[in-house]
C-alpha cells in the first residue's frame, strides 16, 4: 500500500466516501458494545463474531471506495479478532483499548479529511504500521508492543485509570477576599444550576476546574487562579439564554443552530464586565472559544491575541466535552482516548500550555 494513502489520504469518490463516512457512524458505536461486552464476557462467540463482522464491514466498505487507510487500519484488527476467535490470543483490556483507540483514528481521520483538516496530528502511519506488527506478533509479546504502541499515539502509557472525580480544594486566595469569595459563591451556584439542566452534566464544573487549576500550576500560574475560577464557573452560563432545544440538542446541528450557540460567550463575558473586579474572567470567557489558527469564535483572533486564561480554559473544557462525546450511543470515551483527540487538534489549542495540561493528565493516570 503506497505510504501516502496513509499520510495524506484523499477522497476519491466523494459521493461513496459520504456514505462509507455514514456508515461508520453506524457502525463505531455498535464496536464500542461489543468491545464492551467482551470485556465482560470474553467467551460469547456471538458476541465475538459480530465484532468480527463490523470490523470486516467496515474494511469492505473502504476497500469499495477506495479509501486505503480505512483497509490499513481495519484489517490488522481483523487479524488479532481472527486469531482471538481462534484462542490463540487471549481478548484482555490493552486489546481493548487498541481496537477502540483505532477505531476513533479513523473516525477522527474520516472527520478530518471530509472537512479538509490536517491529519498531521494523528500519527496515523505510527498507528497503522504499530498495528500491522501486532497483527503477526507472538502472544507473549503483544501486551508490550501493543503498551507501546498507545503511548507512541496517545504519548500516555496505558493504565486502567480514569480521569480522577476529586473535588479541588477551594482557591486559596479566597479566604483574604470576602466579597471575591461571595461572588464566586454566586457564580458557582449558577454553574450548578446549569448542571441541573442535564444528567450527563453533573459533577462537570468541578472536574473542569481541577483540571484548569493543575494546569496552570503545572504552568507557573501565569493566570490568576482566582479570575480561572470564576472563569470556570461562567464560560458556558450563557447557554442558559439560549433555547435549550439548541444546547442540549443530540446529533448534529443545523447552521443557524450552530450561529445561536455561537452567541453564549457574550452573555456569560457581559455578565462579568457588569461587575467590578472580574474584568480578567470575562474575557476568558469571552475568548474561550477562540483558536490560534483565528478559526474560533465569536472575533476569530489569533493566538497572539488570546488571553492565557482562556487559552487554558478552551483546552480543559474541550477535554470534558471528548470525554462526553457521543455518549447519547453508549460510548465510554477513556482518559487516553480523549487527551489522545486533544493533542491531535494540533492547531485548536495553544501548544503553551498542551505540554502542562499533559504533565497534570499522566500525573492522573498514574496516581
Amino acid at each position: 500500500m503506497d505510504i501516502r494513502s496513509i499520510i495524506a489520504p484523499v477522497i476519491q469518490d466523494r459521493q461513496a466516501f459520504d456514505e462509507f463516512a455514514e456508515a461508520l457512524n453506524d457502525r463505531a458505536p455498535e464496536i464500542e458494545r461489543d468491545v464492551a461486552r467482551l470485556r465482560k464476557s470474553p467467551a460469547d462467540r456471538e458476541l465475538i463474531a459480530d465484532l468480527f463482522r463490523a470490523v470486516h464491514n467496515i474494511k469492505g466498505d473502504g476497500s469499495l471506495c477506495k479509501y486505503d487507510l480505512a483497509v490499513a487500519i481495519t484489517h490488522p484488527i481483523e487479524t488479532l479478532l481472527a486469531r482471538f476467535r481462534e484462542g490463540e490470543l487471549p481478548f484482555s483490556d490493552l486489546l481493548a483499548e487498541l481496537i477502540l483507540l483505532a477505531v476513533d483514528r479513523l473516525e477522527l481521520a474520516t472527520e478530518g479529511l471530509s472537512s479538509g483538516k490536517s491529519l498531521d496530528g494523528l500519527r496515523l502511519l505510527s498507528l497503522t504500521q504499530g498495528l500491522d506488527r501486532l497483527a503477526l506478533a507472538s502472544s507473549k509479546d503483544i501486551e508490550v508492543l501493543g503498551a507501546d504502541l498507545i503511548e507512541e499515539v496517545t504519548g500516555f502509557r496505558p493504565s486502567a485509570t480514569h480521569a480522577s472525580g476529586r473535588t479541588p480544594r477551594a482557591s486559596t486566595h479566597r479566604e483574604s477576599n470576602s466579597s471575591a469569595s461571595n461572588d464566586l459563591q454566586f457564580f458557582r451556584s449558577l454553574a450548578q444550576q446549569l448542571e441541573s439542566r442535564s444528567p450527563l452534566f453533573k459533577g462537570r464544573t468541578m472536574r473542569i476546574l481541577r483540571l484548569a487549576q493543575e494546569t496552570n500550576k503545572a504552568n507557573g500560574n501565569p493566570v490568576d487562579p482566582l479570575q480561572l475560577e470564576a472563569a470556570i464557573y461562567l464560560h458556558d452560563i450563557g447557554m442558559m439564554f439560549l433555547p435549550e432545544s439548541v444546547w442540549l440538542k443530540v446529533g448534529k446541528m443545523s447552521d443557524e443552530e450552530k450561529l445561536a450557540l455561537r452567541n453564549h460567550p457574550g452573555f456569560a463575558a457581559g455578565l462579568l464586565q457588569r461587575m467590578p473586579g472580574w474584568e480578567a474572567a470575562a474575557e476568558m470567557v469571552s475568548q474561550h472559544h477562540e483558536t490560534p489558527d483565528g478559526e474560533g469564535y465569536p472575533a476569530q483572533l489569533s493566538a497572539s491575541s488570546i488571553c492565557a486564561g482562556a487559552k487554558v480554559l478552551a483546552i480543559v473544557d474541550a477535554f470534558e466535552a471528548v470525554m462526553l462525546k457521543h455518549i447519547h450511543r453508549g460510548k465510554n470515551r477513556s482518559v487516553l482516548r480523549a487527551v489522545a483527540e486533544i493533542n491531535a487538534c494540533d492547531k485548536q489549542f495553544a501548544p503553551e500550555w498542551i505540554v502542562p495540561f499533559n504533565n497534570v493528565i499522566r500525573k492522573t493516570i498514574e496516581a
